[in-house]
């Protein structure tokens, strides 16, 4: 078990890849802090860990509150004693022309998909540089490596995302905190099926250009996660994982 005693803190893993994630990490017996500002999902992902043996608590919180995240925190904290992982995983999209987009919807893409990474790790990072241990693992996305037609402000977001990262691996190399993030390519998500409802092709034309020939699993995004919070990536910090099927290799 690569995650024995450790205390591993996921974000929006009330669906989707946050909860294959919450699944992998309590598989390899870590105890998941499950966040979500959907409470019926988080308490979902929670029965589902805890029917297979594991540990595991909901927290209801908006990333995009730095209260209601400090709260979780302390909350985690009191619960386990600490906190060794946080997953920045919580994300949000619209998919739509730029010039068609608003700022409203600008606003909110940033707020969750950016400020909520940063909110989150700020939170944490305390009790890490504690410990002189601690690895976080943000989910970008490939949209921030080289651009996604329909996604500008998103791809602003998780380009942000990735140098963010890649500052606060520095920044945190002398504590001893693991800083990386993953970039997953098309997911076969919640999210994913709400933006192919409106185009039926969507789906097909990707497989078609995906190597691999199908889109990514949330399982397939989990299992790079595990291995980042694991110790196994002890001498890994400061870098961005691809996880497309080949769509990108830049």
């Amino acid at each position: 078990m690569r995650l024995q005693d450790r205390v591993a803190l996921v974000t929006g893993a009330g669906s989707g890849i946050g909860r294959a994630i919450a699944l992998a990490l309590a598989r390899e017996a870590a105890r998941v802090a499950v966040l979500d500002v959907t409470e019926a999902g988080a308490r979902d992902t929670v029965a589902t860990i805890e029917k297979e043996g594991g540990q595991a608590h909901a927290y209801r919180a908006d990333v995009t509150r730095k209260a209601e995240v400090e709260a979780a925190v302390a909350g985690v904290i009191a619960r386990w004693g600490t906190v060794h992982i946080l997953v920045n995983n919580a994300g949000w999209d619209k998919v739509e022309p730029f010039i068609q987009s608003t700022e409203e919807t600008w606003e909110k893409v940033l707020a969750i998909n950016l400020k909520g990474p940063i909110i989150c790790t700020r939170a944490v990072l305390g009790e890490m540089m504690k410990n002189g241990y601690g690895k976080i693992v943000s989910i970008a996305s490939d949209a921030g490596r080289v651009g996604s037609t329909g996604e500008a402000v998103y791809s602003a977001a998780k380009g942000g995302v990735i140098a963010f990262t890649k500052t606060i691996a520095r920044e945190m190399a002398r504590h001893r905190i693991n800083v990386n993030c993953v970039c997953p390519g098309p997911t076969d998500t919640p999210l994913f099926a709400t933006i192919a409802a409106d185009n039926p092709k969507l789906t097909e034309s990707l497989k078609r250009v995906i190597p691999w020939g199908r889109l990514a699993t949330p399982e397939d995004i989990a299992a790079a996660v595990v291995f980042l919070a694991s110790d196994e990536a002890a001498y890994v910090t400061g870098q961005t994982l691809s996880v497309s099927g080949g769509l990108t290799m830049v």
